[in-house]
């Protein structure tokens, strides 16, 4: 968040509506991956039998258990950068970002190294598409925490919030694909890469529309320059 003024003095932002039904959501969307994660975590340290769908996890754990717990940590604690009073104080957002930042990286980076060497069971053709939001993903957080090195507030926001949306696609995922299963049956390949596609494409458009929405509310806030302090204008 950005404070800009016409003046060295700035009145407080009014917020109104209640704060946590968007991070509540998104906790409850990051639990999907994160359920799915701590049980792929559980069958690599229980001696689970290896299959053709595992068998590259128990071959290489390393990336799979760094991709688990980055992407927890960075779905989990990003939620609630959505509270505005706790991104409205400064030393929350810094500590969190500390966190979050490093977090996002190794799961974008890890998610990348998992598309490319790990040999894939047959019927998964979705490489491609890993490999575009993944490196969206890593972009965007890169693009980020150059823009807030610019103390560029606003393109900071934006390009956090677009790397959060594709690193809770899986969640979105699932509540495509779960409903499909349960009236048409069991996807073939097209359908399943197609699937995946539709909750990352879901979760960038929603992202873009906050975007746009939050741009919206910071150019209404602004007023001209007069003789008092005028409000600041959040981003």
């Amino acid at each position: 968040m950005s404070i800009k003024t016409t003046s060295s003095a700035a009145l407080p932002v009014r917020r109104s509506g209640p704060e946590w039904p968007v991070p509540a959501a998104l906790i409850l969307l990051s639990l999907i991956p994160v359920v799915f994660g701590a049980l792929r975590l559980t069958e690599l340290t229980s001696g689970a039998t290896v299959t053709p769908q595992n068998a590259r996890f128990f071959a290489s754990p390393v990336p799979v258990v760094t991709h688990i717990v980055s992407v927890t940590v960075y779905s989990l604690l990003g939620a609630l950068q959505f509270v505005p009073s706790l991104r409205g104080r400064r030393g929350w957002h810094r500590i969190a970002g500390r966190i979050l930042i490093p977090a996002g990286l190794l799961a974008a980076l890890s998610g990348l190294w998992m598309s490319v060497f790990y040999p894939l069971p047959d019927g998964y053709t979705d490489v491609p598409l890993r490999l575009f939001f993944g490196s969206a993903m890593l972009a965007s957080i890169v693009l980020g925490l150059a823009a807030i090195r610019r103390r560029d507030f606003a393109g900071h926001s934006a390009w956090m919030t677009r790397a959060y949306a594709i690193a809770v696609g899986a969640g979105t995922q699932a509540l495509v694909s779960i409903p499909w299963l349960l009236l048409v049956g069991p996807t073939d390949v097209p359908t399943r890469a197609a699937l995946l596609g539709a909750g990352w494409m879901i979760n960038v458009a929603v992202a873009e529309y906050v975007i746009r929405r939050r741009a919206r509310r910071a150019a209404g806030g602004v007023r001209r320059p007069v003789s008092t302090p005028s409000p600041a204008v959040p981003r």
